[in-house]
């Protein structure tokens, strides 16, 4: 591993694991301890537990104890979905996806990016002025696509179509808004290194291996999460596939590392790098 001492935010790694934790709280001590693997000092972990409270991003469940609040939960649900995610892609029929998000303002820098993460979890990219296109290739189509945003929490008239019968300089346009060879790469690049990480996991002290695995995991599934789901030809689907299967066995590898590094949580929790956004 070569990330610097401070690799990742209190903020993001609280919040990664409350959202694996999966309903059950956390402590600030386990917060503490994990944090420490990471550099993180306790003053800035009990800081951050009090920002995310006062956020509503965190409700107190006791005393010294810690759950997902109202603020966070919509986007811990999108983010959890990622082992499953390939299960909503259908044959593409070359129909396209459309949102339109030209009627909203971009004054309100926090809406703004919102919209904008929201949009890219659902693998959308802008084709012109505001107007957003992915493959028609996800099961529920437009419906699904239009409840995604909404649970997202974007304003429920943002309009939300399906279109067909692009010309082709049109066709040839939307295409070319995602480098699919770029992807493929990607996915063989990430793949590589987390065989290569679990070939040599069993010789690492368990601190080291709790922290290096937080930050390949963190990393890899961050690269699932944003997905496109692209189908064919616009990416090779057997290679994202054999991709996401290698992230799920280090994910459960990560887990058991967790296990016996924090062993008051449950299992869920101790994949503390199962959810890699914040």
């Amino acid at each position: 591993m070569t990330r610097s001492a401070s690799p990742t935010s209190p903020r993001k790694l609280i919040l990664n694991l409350m959202r694996a934790a999966e309903g059950v709280p956390l402590t600030a001590a386990d917060a503490v301890r994990a944090c420490g693997v990471l550099g993180i000092r306790e003053n800035s972990v009990r800081v951050t537990l009090a920002r995310l409270s006062a956020q509503g991003l965190l409700a107190s469940s006791a005393r010294g104890a810690y759950e997902l609040g109202p603020g966070a939960r919509h986007i811990a649900q999108a983010l959890a979905s990622w082992r499953h995610a390939e299960d909503q892609v259908r044959p593409w029929a070359g129909n396209w996806i459309m949102v339109s998000t030209a009627s909203m303002g971009r004054s309100d820098r926090t809406a703004l990016r919102q919209r904008e993460r929201a949009l890219a979890l659902l693998g959308l990219r802008d084709l012109e002025g505001g107007l957003h296109v992915r493959p028609d290739n996800l099961a529920g189509g437009a419906s699904a696509i239009r409840e995604r945003l909404r649970q997202l929490d974007l304003p429920a008239e943002i309009p939300v179509f399906a279109a067909m019968d692009f010309d082709p300089a049109l066709e040839a346009r939307a295409r070319a808004l995602w480098d699919g060879k770029a992807l493929d790469a990607a996915y063989a690049r990430t793949q590589r290194a987390l065989k290569a990480w679990l070939a040599r996991a069993h010789e690492l002290p368990l601190e080291v291996a709790a922290r290096e695995c937080y930050l390949l995991g963190d990393d890899a599934i961050r690269q699932l999460v944003y997905d496109p789901l692209l189908p064919e030809p616009l990416v090779d689907t057997a290679q994202r596939h054999a991709f996401t299967q290698t992230v799920v066995a280090f994910e459960d590898a990560g887990r058991q590392i967790w296990r016996e590094f924090l062993p008051g949580l449950r299992s869920e929790t101790c994949g503390a790098h199962t959810l890699a956004l914040a």
